[in-house]
């Protein structure tokens, strides 16, 4: 479904990506795990389109994505909940619902998607008229999710799911997580939490500054990498 050939990515002279190469396949899950620095998060922003490679191909579906404004790449069939959500906070929760349906113009099947999203996340049908910055760090993670599957991605790129949530709530986004994979959905999840990344991941890889330093099922991983070497910077 998505193929990374050799991807270079930079901010001005500081390289960020050095020749990653990926793949995901229709319906996995697949883990992206590193320190902080890896170039995790800078490798989903540069297939979002949010920042261009430098070199190396991007293929969605056998199609490039290479130089597509997000909003295209959008149209194409990727979503991505940002790190730290940035959910719109002074919109409501429907105003934010509707601003992740925007591509879409057929209102029977919006009102039919908010449905399917009050079914997965009830706590956002309670808040539908509430501010979305009054919401809880979980619940707010919550509405990121569900914005994000209002346009109906094929695949839907996760950054950073765990950050600043309480350990109960964190186990909620994960059950959440691992409930929407159950159902279908192509999932490449962005994390620092390994334990609960590799329980759930059907692969993973790991990212060393900006390169793929290891790849492989969770139990590959879990036998032939140190992973406690790579979050303490330990390895080359």
């Amino acid at each position: 479904m998505l193929k990374l050939e050799d991807v270079h990515a930079r901010y001005g002279a500081i390289v960020a990506l050095r020749g990653v190469s990926i793949e995901i396949g229709e319906g996995e899950l697949v883990a992206l795990l590193g320190a902080n620095g890896a170039g995790k998060s800078t490798l989903l922003s540069t297939i979002a389109g949010v920042l261009r490679p430098h070199r190396g191909k991007i293929e969605f579906r056998g199609e490039s994505l290479v130089g597509l404004v997000p909003e295209a790449i959008v149209r194409r069939g990727l979503a991505m909940v940002p790190e730290n959500r940035e959910i719109f906070p002074a919109l409501t929760v429907g105003e934010n619902l509707r601003l992740g349906a925007y591509i879409r113009k057929d209102r029977e099947e919006y009102l039919a998607d908010l449905e399917r999203m009050f079914a997965l996340f009830p706590i956002l049908q309670e808040r539908f008229d509430q501010r979305a910055g009054t919401l809880s760090g979980g619940e707010q993670q919550q509405l990121a999710i569900a914005r994000a599957l209002m346009s109906h991605p094929d695949l839907l790129m996760l950054d950073e799911p765990s950050l600043g949530l309480a350990p109960k709530i964190l186990e909620q986004v994960f059950a959440l997580i691992e409930h929407l994979h159950e159902s279908g959905v192509t999932i490449l999840l962005v994390e620092q939490n390994v334990a609960l990344s590799l329980a759930i991941a059907d692969r993973a890889y790991v990212l060393n500054m900006g390169a793929v330093q290891a790849s492989g099922t969770p139990e590959e991983l879990r036998q032939h990498v140190d992973m406690a070497s790579v979050y303490l910077g330990a390895t080359a």
